[in-house]
């Protein structure tokens, strides 16, 4: 008889990890007691909650178990509510290992172990966390469904790997700017809970009595300059903190994704699910001369967010490197600057249209509010500005569309506040949408879209002339169309 495999539990060292990280998440709370506490007894909750937050910890590491067999991964975890998550072995797309500060310096990791669906039900498991060299290898064999070996990794070949200079494409990506609505919702949080009020501190109050004494245009000109160089600083230092340490490494089939400065992140793609790539340029990013590569894979969760996702092949660098690693990763690197078809006259005129429409629509409502309700005639006028920056904005969207079909790779390219070209891999076509709207059946235009089980699991190509579409699709995936097209003798 066969004996039944073994449960196995998480690190003991998470036993100085779990504690610390749940008075980290009930901190705030904490705070708000301590403050807030009636009869002065505010101290003797926060102590409470202290221990109640330090048991909890504990508690998540005698209650969490974990079982691999041939076929499943099994995690058992919970005291009054017991629960057991399973997840069969052939359905595990991404196995991905993370470790913040306090995991790195006892030398753990916590492992992701994720099946590719991008929904909040996604059926992975959590292990948090486990020996980072026992983590190294449960990856091993979870992804390349082999028993574990005693070896050590092979180096494989460096695709790319961050360079200093690159920190200074950080400013462009205005990350900064969710860095700071977090900070001042947590402040105003805290006032509101502590009861506190801001002008009690004496050097925010000092600039609030500077700004009040100067100028309206000066006090809007020192509040836009601060905010600026905050938002740049800010995005700069968390560019550092997200891709300090990145290298991208092709080995034995796979591409490893390593990452960060104070939390790491290790991804692992697996050639064989890889789709295509995408090369992603925003406005501000796309003006400093530089581009983000994104993978374009199944087995990864996009739907939150590219970086968050574990989708990024090269962080915000220079377009040519950006270029080189998508041409690298996908063994060609033709589709990357190739010239692609522009989409007509039909389609330079739609963008016009749809640019001046929105100007005349807002122009037209401020100025019958400055008729009708005596609305001061300075919205309107400057709402004037619209045309221009519509038309630069419509030359630059039309620009930017572009499609081409080369070999078995199809390359769409459109966008303009952000750029994406898509680099897609004909055989991961599953599907076609040909969609048209009202204006767009006037114009003689459509909107074809590939579906795909990968990355965004759908890239459109718009305003394409009808039979230029029909055309693109069929000989990117002969046959697919045939049962839906009508044949006109």
């Amino acid at each position: 008889m066969t004996e039944p495999l073994p449960w196995h539990r998480l690190s003991a060292k998470m036993l100085a990890v779990h504690p610390v990280q749940e008075i980290v998440r009930f901190l705030p709370v904490l705070i708000g007691v301590l403050f807030i506490g009636s009869n002065g007894q505010g101290h003797i909750w926060t102590l409470v909650g202290l221990g109640l937050a330090v048991a909890g910890g504990l508690l998540r590491w005698f209650t969490t178990t974990y079982q691999l067999t041939p076929t499943h991964v099994r995690v058992r975890r919970g005291l009054l509510r017991r629960r057991e998550l399973s997840v069969p072995r052939d359905r595990i797309r991404s196995v991905d290992l993370t470790a913040h500060p306090l995991q790195r310096v006892l030398g753990l990791s916590r492992v992701v172990i994720g099946t590719g669906r991008s929904d909040r039900h996604d059926e992975g498991v959590t292990l948090d966390a486990l020996a980072t060299p026992a983590a190294a290898t449960l990856r091993q064999e979870l992804l390349h469904r082999t028993a574990p070996v005693e070896r050590a990794a092979p180096e494989g070949t460096t695709v790319a790997q961050l360079s200093p200079s690159w920190v200074r494409f950080g400013p462009f990506t205005l990350s900064g700017i969710a860095t700071i609505g977090v900070v001042v919702g947590s402040l105003a949080n805290l006032f509101n809970e502590t009861r506190l009020d801001p002008e009690e501190f004496g050097l925010l109050r000092s600039v609030i009595g500077q700004l009040a004494s100067l100028p309206v245009p000066v006090a809007v000109g020192e509040i836009t300059v601060f905010a600026v160089v905050l938002v740049a600083v800010l995005s700069a230092l968390a560019y550092i903190l997200a891709f300090w340490n990145f290298r991208l490494v092709r080995v034995d089939g796979t591409l490893h994704v390593t990452r960060g400065l104070l939390t790491s992140r290790s991804t692992t793609i697996e050639v064989r699910r890889l789709r295509g790539a995408e090369i992603s340029e925003p406005l501000l990013l796309r003006a400093a001369g530089g581009a983000r590569c994104m993978a374009i894979t199944t087995g990864l969760r996009v739907g939150r967010g590219a970086e968050h996702g574990g989708s990024v092949l090269l962080p915000p660098a220079p377009l040519a490197e950006a270029r080189r690693v998508a041409g690298e990763v996908i063994g060609d690197a033709d589709p990357t600057v190739h010239e692609l078809a522009g989409h007509g006259p039909r389609a330079h005129r739609r963008r016009y249209t749809r640019a001046f429409a929105f100007a005349a629509i807002v122009t037209g409502v401020l100025v019958l509010l400055w008729w009708l309700a005596r609305w001061p005639a300075l919205p309107w006028q400057i709402s004037l500005a619209l045309f221009p920056a519509g038309a630069l904005l419509a030359e630059d969207r039309y620009r930017n569309l572009g499609h081409v079909l080369l070999g078995r790779r199809l390359v769409f390219r459109n966008g303009s506040l952000v750029r994406r070209r898509y680099m897609l891999s004909s055989d991961g076509v599953i599907g076609w949408v040909v969609h048209r709207s009202f204006f767009q059946r006037r114009a003689g235009l459509v909107s074809l879209t590939a579906t795909t089980a990968a990355g965004r699991q759908h890239y459109t190509c718009p305003d394409l002339p009808t039979a230029e579409a029909i055309a693109l699709a069929h000989d990117a995936v002969p046959g697919l169309l045939d049962p839906f097209l009508v044949r006109r003798e």
